[in-house]
């Protein structure tokens, strides 16, 4: 079983952690019951470089302390426990898996509450100027879609990596939100004045996994490259033109901190 399923928004879980929480460990509780009375023999989870927040050193790698700051994270940590508990119990092989942010065709990009990139995009193809949140220094990864497949298909024939949390991700562009957004204003020939707001409260300021456990047991390499993975991103979203963005979850927090981004539906 490759559970990958997650309500997946970690800015967003700050201000609706119930939603977040019950659809990130709430979910893996409810598949790893019905792995056990299925006997599954291989259990593969996808968890999220939010389960390390911020460390001292960079990159991050697999045996550091886990320190998660905001509740997505903490959700996402949590199962990788209950995982480790459930299936060394009841017998069952498993190996934990760490993606970056990922990027390719197909991802949902009229959602205001995730997918940077995306929603750069679909900005742009509006006309309309990106929206930064706080001073756009904050750095991290992206990874193409097939950069993650590919891992998790080796994962289930690699009996090495039983019982291992390994990274799979991109580790040698490390770029700044600043810097994502002027690449993807260059290829669209957009004329870039980004839009600054405040600072999202718990955002990890530098974010970045090491991959090279991943190359010794899973022989992982990324194959795009940053800029290929995002021309093809913005060649699908072109293709299906914009759209507008639907503010489809509920916000569970209204205070001083939550984005007006969100609540006044400025995206």
């Amino acid at each position: 079983v490759i559970h990958s399923a997650c309500t997946a928004y970690e800015g967003l879980s700050v201000f609706s952690p119930s939603l977040v929480s019950e659809n990130t460990y709430q979910i893996t509780a409810n598949v790893l019951s019905a792995c056990v009375n299925l006997k599954t023999k291989k259990f593969i989870y996808l968890s999220s470089m939010a389960r390390y927040g911020s460390q001292p050193i960079l990159p991050f790698t697999e045996d550091m302390t886990p320190a998660p700051q905001d509740p997505y994270g903490i959700a996402k940590y949590a199962s990788e426990l209950l995982i480790k508990n459930l299936c060394d119990l009841n017998g069952i092989e498993y190996s934990i898996l760490v993606p970056h942010n990922i990027i390719g065709p197909r991802q949902k990009y009229n959602d205001p509450f995730r997918n940077v990139a995306s929603i750069m995009i679909n900005r742009m193809l509006q006309n309309k100027q990106p929206i930064i949140y706080g001073s756009g220094n904050q750095k991290r990864c992206f990874s193409f879609m097939q950069d993650v497949v590919d891992p998790i298909k080796s994962t289930i024939y690699t009996p090495i990596a039983n019982g291992e949390v390994i990274n799979i991700g991109p580790d040698k562009e490390f770029i700044t939100i600043n810097e994502l957004a002027n690449k993807i204003a260059s290829i669209m020939s957009f004329n870039l004045d980004p839009i600054f707001v405040a600072a999202r409260p718990q955002e990890v300021e530098f974010a970045n996994c090491s991959a090279d456990k991943a190359r010794t047991i899973l022989k992982y390499e990324p194959k795009v490259s940053l800029d290929d993975g995002l021309k093809e991103l913005i060649t699908w979203i072109s293709s299906n033109g914009p759209k507008p963005f639907e503010y489809h979850l509920p916000i569970e927090i209204f205070n001083d901190s939550t984005p007006k981004t969100w609540t006044e539906k400025l995206i």
